[in-house]
């Protein structure tokens, strides 16, 4: 007797960005191609950052008054806090007593970077023979699980982890492979990154990829025209309520995580990435072979962080795995920057944006990419979604709308 297909569902979503910090502010800023970028001095320069627009920093305020132990959490753990309670409120799985855990919900959140502000914060403390008891287990990368499980009482796995900019969509294919595994029920996954603190920015500047661009609406620019590097550092988090579901169990509407795909290649450079992007192509492919023969990509969410090596390489390697039928291409960093270990999270959430709006933002700028308009971008059901990382690294998910 067959079995019956099993399918990874999204019941739950919950972000919080540069551009809002729920689904309405958020698509009101897709709508309007408003981008989340201020201009800050770091070292004496202008330089551009995607920060929480003001009625989000409100939201972490409330969160941080609603507890007086959140106070002395990086602002990493609260953005996933704070994106995992809307994800578990919206799947319906939001647990408010404290003395009942939920064994069978697990959960794993990443990070590129960790507490990176908290972490600064207690070196300056340690150079001034001021540091503080709490540096350790603040710092840690374990406090992005287990914080966000106290917050919605999870009692079942928790994970953290970094595999640099692909964090969020490997923490979806852990969470993908325990359900299948039977090792949980539920799963809370997704990633979070508060990377805009004076070191790290100085060591995206120190690469000599940062954007010059302060001055101008859109500082990221992927695909652009322009022969120039504007990768610019936004923060935020994006966190998924994930189970799975028979496929009798299935309804109209629902989201499934239909592949996962990995790539990796031995590094050429500090950076990790050729010319052709052979860990994109590599992703890109495993994800495409554990689609049904007929499926067919609409549209895909690019990693492109606004590099010129980094943008280059993946179209190279979209170009060679889909040759003449290369799908629509979109992202989010034009609006919001790169937001490291949150980036494909992120992306994640706006191909949910774009399953619900079924409409793509116009990219104001001249871009490097031959398509046609986004008007013209009807019935999108399928969406491949890439990331990759320092390392070599890479990642490819397709998410289908039933």
């Amino acid at each position: 007797m067959d079995t019956e297909k099993a399918h990874i569902v999204i019941r739950g979503a919950g972000a919080i960005s540069p551009l809002g910090h729920d689904a309405v502010s958020t698509a009101a800023c897709y709508r309007a191609a408003k981008p989340g970028f201020v201009t800050i001095q770091h070292q004496n320069t202008p330089t551009p950052v995607a920060k929480l627009p003001e009625a989000a920093e409100q939201k972490l305020q409330e969160l941080l008054e609603a507890n007086p132990n959140y106070k002395q959490l990086d602002r990493s753990v609260l953005m996933a806090i704070y994106a995992a309670r809307q994800a578990t409120e919206q799947a319906g799985w939001l647990q408010e007593e404290e003395e009942t855990l939920q064994h069978g919900l697990a959960v794993n959140i990443g990070s590129s970077r960790g507490a990176s502000g908290l972490f600064e914060h207690h070196y300056d403390a340690f150079l001034q023979q001021a540091l503080s008891s709490g540096a350790s287990p603040t710092t840690t990368l374990g406090n992005l699980s287990s914080w966000v499980a106290h917050a919605v009482n999870a009692g079942g796995a928790q994970i953290s982890h970094s595999i640099t900019c692909s964090t969020a969509l490997m923490a979806i294919a852990n969470a993908a492979a325990w359900l299948k595994a039977g090792m949980a029920q539920r799963f809370l996954a997704g990633g979070t990154e508060a990377p805009l603190t004076d070191f790290t920015i100085a060591q995206m500047k120190a690469i000599g990829i940062y954007s010059k661009l302060h001055d101008s609406l859109y500082p990221c620019q992927p695909y652009t025209l322009n022969k120039q590097n504007t990768f610019v550092l936004g923060e935020g988090a994006a966190v998924f309520a994930l189970e799975q579901v028979n496929a009798s169990r299935l309804k109209k509407g629902d989201y499934i995580v239909e592949a996962i795909g990995f790539g990796f290649e031995k590094i050429q450079s500090k950076t990790g990435i050729s010319s052709e992007g052979l860990n994109f192509q590599q992703s890109m492919q495993h994800a495409l072979q554990q689609l049904p023969k007929a499926a067919t990509i609409d549209l895909i969410i690019t990693h492109t962080p606004g590099t010129r090596a980094g943008d280059s390489a993946e179209l190279a390697a979209i170009e060679k795995v889909f040759g003449a039928k290369v799908p629509f291409l979109t992202n989010n960093k034009w609006l919001i920057g790169h937001t490291l270990g949150a980036s494909g999270a992120l992306s994640l959430a706006y191909a949910l944006h774009i399953f619900q709006q079924q409409r793509v933002s116009s990219i104001p700028y001249s871009i490097a990419v031959s398509q046609q308009e986004p008007a013209s971008v009807k019935s999108v059901k399928r969406i491949l979604i890439n990331a990759a990382g320092f390392g070599g690294n890479a990642a490819s998910l397709v998410l289908t709308l039933i």
